[in-house]
């Protein structure tokens, strides 16, 4: 795994550099706005989505500098997602990222207008950012693509059935149809983001990527349930226990420890088989998936 830390650290700063730069500066009108943005955003985090979308482009041979737009966009999706699953009205979380959740270190009408804010950055960068070397019609398809993992028949769906599935037992295809909206669809659209920047690509190699993604996608939804119960706030940055509190249905309380254990096992096993037309050029993406699985955090 030393190939794979070394690359991680690699990733995190250019896309800590990327970010920084596409925000809006903190002394720009609306400061306090802008404040919040840039406090959710480059509050650290593991960037597993940009990193995926990175290590897709390896895979492809692509350059990273075409990838640095469709990464942040979707990294600034997903901490849209965080801000508005921390306020009261949701999750009503006090920690994230071992810091203040934006509502707290700031207000509630802050943090929701710093989520969509970032949600409409994300698309302007995708139609606009001059690092994206690819033409209007490809453009077009990074944001439907990331516009639909990012809606109601993706992230907010899954966030919706999540909510109403409070106090409620959910059989395993029930939780896994939650799961793939909540956190798989913008998994996918992670890898989705690099295979939209090679417009040439083979249709069956970005069926197979999509599939690595999509099994991905479930294991690391696993891996948190599995970590909600087995981790600390500490490690975890965020407080521990509180799908349990708050009688979430989960792979633990459905399957058993054992059995969300073998679960997340399963569904790496069948994103490494989705990669077997790959050479070595996608052995960080067979890394990842290990990754997501053995992570303590």
């Amino acid at each position: 795994m030393s190939k794979l830390k070394a690359y991680l650290t690699a990733c995190q700063n250019r896309v800590e550099r990327a970010l920084d730069a596409r925000l809006p500066g903190d002394n720009i009108l609306p400061q306090k706005l802008h404040q919040a943005m840039r406090y959710t955003v480059l509050n650290g985090g593991k960037r597993t989505r940009p990193l995926l979308t990175y290590a897709t482009g390896q895979a492809l041979s692509l350059s990273e500098d075409v990838l640095d737009g469709p990464a942040c966009a979707v990294e600034f999706i997903h901490v849209y997602s965080l801000i508005h699953d921390d306020l009261p009205a949701m999750d009503n979380d006090d920690l994230r990222r071992g810091k203040p959740t934006c509502h707290k270190a700031y207000d509630e009408a802050t943090a929701i207008l710093a989520g969509d804010a970032l949600q409409a950055l994300a698309f302007e960068i995708l139609a606009n950012d001059p690092s994206i070397q690819v033409d209007a019609a490809a453009r077009l398809k990074m944001i439907s693509n990331l516009t639909k993992a990012s809606g109601s028949q993706g992230m907010v769906g899954g966030q919706a059935i999540d909510l109403a599935s409070v106090g409620t037992k959910l059989n395993l295809p029930e939780l896994e149809n939650m799961h793939i909206h909540k956190t798989g669809a913008l998994i996918r659209a992670s890898v989705n983001m690099a295979a939209l920047s090679k417009p040439d690509l083979d249709p069956v190699v970005a069926k197979n990527l999509d599939h690595y993604a999509k099994c991905i996608g479930l294991s690391f939804q696993v891996k948190d349930d599995i970590l909600d119960v087995e981790s600390d706030t500490a490690t975890l940055g965020k407080t521990q226990g509180k799908d349990v509190d708050n009688d979430k249905p989960t792979y633990p309380a459905l399957l058993g420890m054992a059995g969300a254990k073998q679960k997340a096992q399963e569904l790496h096993e069948q994103a490494v088989a989705s990669l077997v037309g790959f050479g070595s050029e996608a052995d960080l993406l067979r890394e990842l998936s290990l990754y997501i699985i053995e992570r303590t955090h």
